[in-house]
């Protein structure tokens, strides 16, 4: 099935074109995955812009997008659900919660704002092109892996996320066809697998080896977590001491969730200004926690396996409830190894150090592969999209691609936060077109704009994550100012991005 338009070829899975047979069907705004971001984006269309005819198209046969996707032990949200969970939809239980409670809560505010209807289950979107002439874009989608039809929209809303929810990131190690045991990685966790009296060895030190290890040590034979390089962690559960007692009070479910929401985003804010303000001092107070949950006789454990190279925030900060994992390790019910890997062996993982680590099962809990736009072809005119070659309009919007909104969240705060925000921004700018009457808003450098300094879609030397590095080629570029940056910063955000102008020139409208 080759996308097909107009005479001009655009893109597809297939190599034979077949016109449809009937009118496709039309609606206002279309919106892709029906994940945190898609279920959030549905809600802003519903309350702000009632009448508004949109869809929700989901591959998976549910709702829940990551949450679905992992399902490995102990899969937990990394965030507050306080900040996670929606601004409109109150969070009534622990501050961090498992992948069931999520999806229960999700599930929840689709039911309760009639959502379903406008939910389309088991629908994939195989490509999508725009037509200056129609002022449309024309979305190539595939139903339970049978059918195909085209659907056709104004307006476009990427919800899919940003990393590839088939595969895993798996680095090619030498030997990997040697080893007899197993190998897993989290993100596609068997059903089937049996970790009792399995020596196991956990690749990766991120959030995922932090979560995963506390959930299976104990229940192993042996386990260790070999690490290249040791990650920052932050402990805590003070912000559930300030909702029990407010819960206590008898205060309003309402008004708690929004007091430890403001609670925790000036907390967090605080602390990724002084992270980059005084990264010696938060280095500090960071490995304090290490020292209190392993003890005074394991310095050197401290200074070996939880001391990162880099500075805190440089990379995601992994958050341990009750300090978990630290407890794992000073328990013995789980080792620590920092070294790099040589080989696979039969039999294991040999080391550049020398030594030798046996194992039965190897999970390897070393990230994702970055998406960019849903690995989605997309066709402007009949011309491929590179995504790459254009500028971002303040993280959400491309230069020279009309009517098309992509949500990516925060890397130093909850993803929700820019669900909300940008679900905000795309129904003001939804009704400024309707007051212009246009029908297509794109992204353009003005004059004044042309030859300003390109950089990379996130600056490395700001937050230089594996996943992101590998991935940046295909990113799109942010210029030196705004509008033309991609801040990642919800505390600059939550001030401009309600206020940002849409009639300044650089929203060219048709």
């Amino acid at each position: 099935m080759s996308i097909v338009f107009g005479g001009n070829v655009a893109v597809g899975p297939d190599a034979q074109a077949a016109a449809p047979a009937a009118p496709p069907e039309h609606l206002d705004v279309l919106i892709v995955g029906a994940g945190i971001s898609g279920v959030g984006a549905a809600w802003h269309l519903t309350h702000q812009r009632p009448g508004t005819r949109f869809a929700v198209l989901e591959s998976k046969p549910t709702f829940g997008g990551t949450w679905v996707t992992h399902t490995f032990p102990g899969i937990r949200s990394d965030s507050d659900l306080f900040t996670f969970g929606y601004r409109f939809k109150p969070w009534r239980r622990a501050a961090i919660a498992s992948a069931d409670e999520i999806l229960h809560y999700m599930g929840e505010v689709i039911e309760e704002n009639g959502l379903t209807p406008h939910i389309r289950y088991g629908h994939k979107v195989l490509g999508a092109q725009w037509s200056s002439p129609h002022k449309l874009w024309h979305v190539w989608v595939e139903r339970d892996g049978q059918e195909r039809f085209v659907i056709t929209c104004n307006f476009l809303w990427m919800c899919q996320g940003y990393y590839r929810h088939a595969q895993g990131y798996t680095p090619d190690w030498p030997g990997l066809g040697d080893f007899q045991g197993r190998v897993v990685h989290p993100q596609t966790w068997p059903d089937d697998i049996d970790l009792t009296d399995k020596r196991v060895v956990v690749i990766g030190s991120g959030a995922t080896a932090a979560t995963l290890v506390p959930a299976i040590a104990g229940k192993c034979r042996q386990l260790t977590m070999l690490q290249r390089s040791p990650t920052w962690f932050r402990s805590g559960r003070e912000i559930d001491i300030l909702v029990g007692m407010l819960r206590e009070l008898k205060i309003p479910d309402e008004w708690v969730h929004e007091i430890a929401r403001r609670k925790v985003l000036l907390e967090q804010g605080r602390f990724a200004q002084r992270a980059r303000t005084q990264p010696d001092v938060v280095r500090q107070e960071l490995l304090s926690v290490v020292k209190a949950h392993l003890g005074p006789d394991r310095q050197a454990d401290v200074d070996r396996h939880f001391t990162p190279r880099y500075r805190p925030w440089q990379q995601r900060v992994a958050f341990l409830p009750d300090g978990d994992l630290f407890k794992a390790v000073a328990q013995r019910r789980a080792d620590v190894v920092t070294d790099e890997i040589e080989r696979f062996t039969p039999g294991g993982i040999q080391l550049k150090s020398g030594a030798h680590l046996d194992a039965d099962v190897v999970i390897t809990a070393t990230g994702f592969e970055l998406s960019a736009l849903g690995d989605i072809p997309f066709a402007v005119d009949g011309r491929p999209l590179n995504l790459a070659d254009t500028v971002t309009w303040r993280g959400a919007m491309f230069t020279g691609v009309p009517n098309l909104v992509w949500v990516f969240g925060y890397i130093r705060a909850s993803w929700t936060l820019r669900v909300d925000l940008l679900g905000d921004f795309v129904c003001r700018l939804l009704a400024h077109m309707d007051q212009q009457g246009a029908s297509v808003v794109v992204p353009q450098l003005r004059p004044q704009d042309q030859g300003m300094a390109m950089r990379p879609w996130i600056d490395p030397d700001d937050f230089n994550p594996g996943y992101l590095m590998r991935g940046m080629d295909r990113m799109p570029r942010q210029g030196d100012h705004q509008p033309w940056l991609h801040g990642n910063d919800y505390w600059a955000d939550k001030d401009e991005l309600p206020m940002a102008a849409l009639d300044d020139g650089t929203l060219q409208y048709r």
